[in-house]
């Protein structure tokens, strides 16, 4: 297949397509390299070293012999320029990872929470209406998160999309399918929240083939193509606004940093690992929707757990203390997460859990880059509201200087 991966030079894109070449798909990534520049922005940067995007598809060709095409294109405003080229390269699937992917970010000011909504309500709105323009019956898988669901506890498992609900009518009660109620917890998750709804209306309108992936927190570092080169590495993020809570854990565990859990502890996530979530977005392409079909949602996710247990799970395998610091988000403080997976694993995924081998593979990965990590960075700070912000500790390490007198 020709395959558009879009914002794939991401922490998930970028081994997505990887992932797709190895397999033997024609990959093209559009980029607009955003991620690149809110690095800069921040002050901070990956941990691992990272090559610009056409050094990196140089030493995938240089490895393999396969080519990943690049394609510098921001579809949040490039209309045109995006229905032109897809109406020149027709790719049979899109991939969209093309939006801007961390809640706290979304949160840090109102700049950010309304840069966050043009750009990934826009990029998501102007890559639908330009597969309707341009007659491209191409499938659209988009990642989208768990996270729209919001972290309340209902006592029942979380279905895969789709709600059966009765209705009270005049002639008495009525079944129906309703897309699952979202209770998105930050401007982020809200955006994806948005994207359901217009998938919704345009595979209903339109007949797009769309298939929306409901990803947990992503973990790990190595896929097995990334490990082919040091210059094809993934993306590591350990700041409070981009690194996932897993890999904060084990960055800080590597660096002797406290292992910074806000609030009880008590928040129950889902999780994934990398090899997993790129390997789910293989087969949610071998699984396509009919056009006329409605929109088909997986859970992509392989375990839930609470982040103190996460933290103590750490701290025992690499004597890492823990600080419980006040929580900059506004959400309960403890919470169940039950979640139905069930699609995936009949499609024949199996799937990575926490295993303690992989988990010392990213504390070594810390170790070897060490000296790349800004310890200033690494508290999470962005907070939901500005009662909150008065609250946020910025220096968990207690290493600010204090006056005596």
């Amino acid at each position: 297949m020709r395959v558009a991966v879009l914002g794939g030079d991401g922490f998930v894109g970028w081994p997505t397509a990887l992932h797709l070449s190895d397999q033997g798909h024609e990959v093209h990534i559009v980029d607009n390299l955003s991620r690149r520049w809110i690095d800069t922005e921040l002050g901070v940067q990956s941990l691992t070293p990272m090559d610009s995007i056409q050094e990196r598809c140089r030493i995938w060709h240089q490895e393999t012999g396969k080519r990943i095409h690049f394609h510098l294109l921001n579809l949040a405003t490039e209309y045109e320029r995006l229905k032109g080229w897809l109406a020149e390269t027709k790719p049979d699937a899109v991939i969209h990872f093309a939006e801007q992917r961390a809640a706290p970010y979304s949160m840090k000011t109102d700049r950010h929470k309304v840069y966050t909504v043009n750009n990934n309500t826009n990029a998501t709105h102007n890559l639908l209406a330009a597969l309707v323009e341009t007659g491209i019956d191409a499938h659209l898988v988009h990642l989208g998160t768990m996270g729209v669901y919001g972290y309340s506890s209902v006592g029942a498992p979380i279905p895969e999309g789709y709600l059966d609900v009765e209705i009270d009518t005049p002639t008495g009660k009525r079944g129906q399918q309703i897309l699952y109620p979202t209770r998105p917890g930050s401007i982020y998750h809200m955006t994806k929240s948005l994207d359901q709804i217009l998938f919704q209306f345009y595979a209903q309108n339109d007949g797009l083939r769309i298939t929306d992936l409901h990803q947990g927190i992503v973990w790990g570092t190595h896929t097995d193509q990334t490990r082919r080169h040091e210059q094809l590495v993934n993306r590591f993020d350990y700041d409070g606004d981009y690194g996932t809570v897993l890999n904060r854990f084990l960055i800080q565990a590597a660096i002797g940093y406290p292992l910074t859990v806000h609030g009880t502890g008590g928040q129950t996530r889902a999780f994934i690992h990398i090899q997993d979530s790129v390997r789910c977005i293989e087969l949610a392409l071998k699984d396509a929707p009919q056009a006329g079909d409605r929109v088909k949602i997986f859970n992509q996710m392989t375990e839930t757990h609470r982040v103190r247990d996460l933290a103590e799970l750490v701290a025992k395998q690499t004597g890492a203390t823990v600080a419980y610091l006040p929580n900059p988000r506004k959400e309960a403080e403890e919470n169940d997460l039950l979640v139905k997976n069930d699609q995936f694993l009949a499609l024949g995924l199996k799937p990575i859990t926490l295993a303690e081998g992989l988990l010392s593979e990213v504390v070594e990965v810390a170790r070897k880059y060490a000296h790349r990590i800004d310890r200033s960075r690494v508290p999470a700070v962005s907070a939901w509201t500005k009662d909150l912000a008065a609250r946020v500790d910025h220096d968990p390490e207690g290493k600010r200087l204090r006056s005596v007198s």
